[in-house]
């Protein structure tokens, strides 16, 4: 799957000369966490903003000023002293697990999307990689979701399928990783069509163990 596929197209941007204030009430209004931020004449990506960032350039609690002089403050702040200004980016084109792969080893929560000529056309957040996993996993689909360990070995998981598929069953989703020994692996694997005791009769000739098994 691609970036392009889950991306978010309904992009809301602010400007380096922005008021801290504008962006937090954007931020409000559209219920989001992260703005990207353009140049107001090449409109090319150019940082990106966070609600935590925004907060952060917010005077504490504990100041003395009342609302109308912290507001007035907020006011002549802009989005341009306190954004981001390095920011890790992804291509419509990319891999979807590319992208979470930057997510992660960056410690982000979000990825601006831009083209070839760096302009903003989507972003994804945490929150699309979530709803993409529940997705894979086949979560809102009702089934028999079994976690099984199988021998590491070529063919493993065409073998499961076809023992499966023999016995009128339905892969609704299936993915492995690695197990405790090099020899080894974890499947997860979820199916409509079969009892647990049919689908434990027909994979049993090629699994480990059924590690876990039940009805979701």
């Amino acid at each position: 799957m691609l970036v392009k596929n889950i991306m978010s197209r309904n992009l809301y941007v602010a400007h380096p000369k922005t008021a801290v204030t504008d962006a937090q009430e954007t931020m409000r209004r559209e219920n989001i966490h992260h703005l990207p931020v353009i140049d107001d004449h090449t409109k090319k990506l150019v940082g990106i903003v966070s609600e935590k960032d925004l907060l952060y350039a917010s005077p504490s609690p504990a100041s003395t000023l009342d609302v109308y002089e912290m507001t007035r403050l907020l006011s002549k702040l802009s989005v341009g002293s306190v954004m981001a200004k390095k920011v890790v980016s992804a291509h419509p084109q990319d891999l979807v697990e590319d992208a979470a792969r930057k997510m992660v080893d960056h410690d982000i929560g979000c990825l601006p999307i831009v083209d070839e000529d760096n302009y903003p056309v989507g972003i994804i957040t945490e929150s699309d990689m979530f709803r993409l996993f529940i997705d894979l996993f086949g979560t809102r689909e009702k089934g028999l979701r079994a976690t099984l360990r199988i021998p590491e070995e070529p063919g493993e998981l065409a073998k499961l399928g076809s023992d499966v598929s023999e016995h009128n069953g339905n892969i609704v989703s299936i993915g492995t990783w690695p197990g405790e020994r090099p020899t080894d692996a974890l499947c997860i694997m979820k199916v409509t069509g079969m009892t647990r005791e049919q689908f434990i009769s027909s994979v049993e000739k090629h699994i480990l163990e059924v590690i876990d098994i039940r009805e979701v």
